[in-house]
């Protein structure tokens, strides 16, 4: 008489990720942690701006067949070089071409880490296709924060946060109901220049501001670190996600960058989320959710000294903070306003064109030209970020 048999309970099947942004630097931190946990996530569709030979690579490594290419003579180059790719990939350019990557039906999460408001559309897509959405790129929200909430609802899709201090503060408030929050405390490393002497700052070359002290970013988002304007887009955005008002929304300088975000609850208790400055911790969070699962670097040691520093934001010293606040208290299309004239102005340094001084006084300028209205629509909130890059341009060519 043979024995009872045993039916195995099948493996669980990996969730399907779409990186939108592969070749930067959340980019490069996701593929680690996908490389770690390929029992658990699969790479279905990679997409980056420009460089379609590391997109090859990428795609090579992970059989990869959903390839996206958005500059379109890189993405005539990639087509030219076909079989740089694995046998059968489709090729797609263009924002079109990363808006049908994030509607991919065999996806289940699509990662947006491309720079700026490129990724508002792909993500838009994501979320009306019912896909889960882990948002890296901040600017997004603070575009068109409200639509990109509805659309979450609307389709029942989860919503993510990828940035380190977001996720932090994700995972602190999971279980806690909204209303018994007191207020948010992001943390901010201070950026290059966070000892320098302020006089010092007007001779501040890219050089010089791209040198972050804990981090390892791209090089619009280390300068955002410079000025604190990250900090200030990290509030708008915290705003939306969390659904909290402006004076709940607070920073705090924090060396270490140990310490990503603390929530203090109505009764005083504060609660902390703790890990190294890699972006892998907050990555794994977001597409593993709600699992936990072996991290890819190296947890905190308590067995060795660490010290943990907090210092008020001078915002003498950092006004795009200021700014921030100030734009955060107006509302309507304001945080659209910020975001569009920082990037003209950061772009502007990163070229040259401008000293490292000059983006608050761009950005203040934009603020105070752009009248401010609440938006009705998703194409009112672009018109207004048009306008908003343009006064930002032609105000920095005019002083030049």
């Amino acid at each position: 008489m043979s024995g009872p048999s045993f039916n195995p309970a099948p493996a669980p099947r990996r969730k399907r990720v779409v990186l939108l942004g592969a070749t930067g630097s959340i980019g490069e931190n996701t593929l680690r942690v996908i490389a770690a946990h390929r029992d658990k996530l699969e790479l279905v569709a990679i997409a980056a701006r420009a460089n379609w030979e590391k997109l090859a690579a990428i795609a090579r490594q992970f059989d990869v067949r959903h390839v996206g290419v958005f500059d379109d003579a890189a993405f005539g180059a990639a087509r030219a070089n076909a079989a740089a790719f694995p046998a059968g990939t489709q090729l797609v350019g263009g924002l079109s071409g990363l808006t049908e990557l994030a509607q991919l039906p065999a996806a289940d999460i699509v990662l947006v880490a491309v720079v700026g408001t490129t990724g508002l559309e792909p993500a838009l897509a994501a979320l009306a296709a019912g896909k889960d959405l882990a948002l890296a790129s901040k600017e997004i929200l603070v575009l068109a924060g409200k639509f990109v909430m509805a659309a979450a609802k609307q389709h029942g899709a989860k919503l993510l946060p990828v940035d380190s201090e977001h996720n932090a503060v994700f995972q602190c408030l999971e279980g806690h109901p909204t209303a018994g929050v007191r207020r948010i405390v992001l943390t901010a490393s201070g950026g290059a220049f966070r000892d320098w002497p302020v006089e010092q700052l007007a001779h501040v070359t890219p050089a010089d501001a791209l040198k972050h002290p804990n981090w390892a970013m791209g090089p619009k988002i280390t300068v955002d670190s410079a000025t604190l304007a990250n900090k200030g887009l990290e509030l708008i955005e915290a705003q939306c996600l969390f659904g909290l008002a402006p004076a709940q929304c607070t920073a705090v300088l924090h060396p270490q960058s140990i310490v990503h975000a603390l929530v203090e609850f109505a009764d005083g208790a504060m609660l902390a989320q703790l890990c190294p400055p890699s972006m892998t911790f907050p990555i794994q969070h977001a597409l593993l959710h709600p699992a936990r699962a072996p991290g890819v670097d190296l947890a905190l040691d308590f067995t060795r000294l660490v010290s943990l520093d907090f210092r008020p934001v001078d915002e003498g010293r950092f006004p795009m903070l200021r700014l921030a606040r100030e734009t955060m208290a107006a509302g309507g299309a304001a945080p659209a306003v910020y975001n569009a004239a920082n990037e003209v102005a950061v772009a502007a340094f990163l070229a040259g064109r401008v000293p490292f001084l000059a983006i608050p006084r761009i950005v203040g300028h934009t603020l105070a030209r752009v009248k401010n209205t609440e938006p009705s629509s998703l194409a009112e909130v672009l018109a207004m970020d048009c306008e908003a890059r343009a006064i930002a341009t032609a105000h920095f060519s005019s002083a030049r």
